[in-house]
């Protein structure tokens, strides 16, 4: 049966390993913003065999929307470099499904849909960086503008591999100019979570209209507040579309695959 609101409290403090658990018994089906506190929250992406060895130089060409975490050996679902014993059939909310660069339809759960040939990607994610924000002083929570990051398709090309091409998907946070400086450094120093922004400043400087989201929802960004934008993992899902090839499976926006990492495992020195 579905979480109540004090369940739901449990597991923000929860381990990644029981948040887990609780989306594959299907007793969670919400966004996992908060969830297991201090673990790496990832990106996912299952695509056929034949286009994974282009994805994986689509993902080292473009490191700050794609931060790759772990791949998976070809028809095995278990991420097992960054969270063993999981099961990336069942272990997120939510899935989108597209085939031939057009969306078809969001799953709860992927086992039917599984193919010995699929190969996931688990990529770093920004919902990670509050935790790092807010241990270095920096109130991160108040920066939010709900429940979901506002997030965009910007100007800004990838660099292309094989059929994967086409603009960056950012994420925005406005930023109080006082924590500006000291954001963008502390989020620098986690490059497998998006790392540093990509652009801050003028959103019009990279195609983005704040008041006309792409992906999730409008953000207004209040006059004594800088507009920062950080890659983010829902471009793979952006660059399936353009690539039309015939099946790719991602994580819905906002329901994440949550890894046993620790921010100190992506830290850099």
């Amino acid at each position: 049966m579905p979480l109540d609101d004090l369940q739901r409290q449990d597991l923000l403090d929860s381990s990644a390993a029981e948040v887990r658990a609780a989306i594959r018994a299907g007793r969670w089906r919400g966004t996992t913003h908060d969830m297991a506190r201090g673990y790496i929250q990832a990106n996912l992406a299952i695509l056929p065999e034949a286009h994974a060895l282009d994805f994986m130089r689509f993902c080292h060409r473009n490191p700050k929307p794609c931060p790759l975490l772990d791949v998976t050996d070809t028809g095995n679902p278990e991420a097992r470099q960054v969270a063993p014993g999981s099961d990336l059939r069942t272990d997120l909310a939510r899935y989108c499904l597209y085939r031939d660069g057009r969306f078809v339809e969001e799953l709860t759960d992927l086992r039917a849909h599984w193919r010995p040939d699929h190969v996931g990607f688990v990529m770093g994610c920004s919902l990670s960086f509050d935790t790092a924000m807010e241990a270095e002083g920096i109130p991160a929570r108040s920066f939010r503008r709900g429940s979901r990051i506002p997030t965009f398709t910007s100007t800004i090309e990838c660099v292309p591999a094989g059929p994967f091409r086409g603009p960056m998907v950012v994420s925005l946070k406005p930023i109080p100019p006082r924590w500006a400086e000291q954001v963008q450094a502390v989020t620098a120093r986690y490059p497998g979570a998006h790392g540093g922004p990509v652009h801050v400043g003028d959103p019009a400087a990279i195609g983005v209209d704040p008041s006309r989201p792409d992906w999730t929802t409008a953000c207004t960004i209040g006059d004594d507040e800088v507009p920062m934008f950080w890659g983010c993992g829902v471009t793979p899902q952006s660059v399936a579309m353009a690539a039309g090839i015939p099946e790719m499976i991602t994580h819905c926006v906002g329901h994440m695959f949550i890894t046993d990492l620790r921010l100190a495992d992506l830290r850099r020195a």
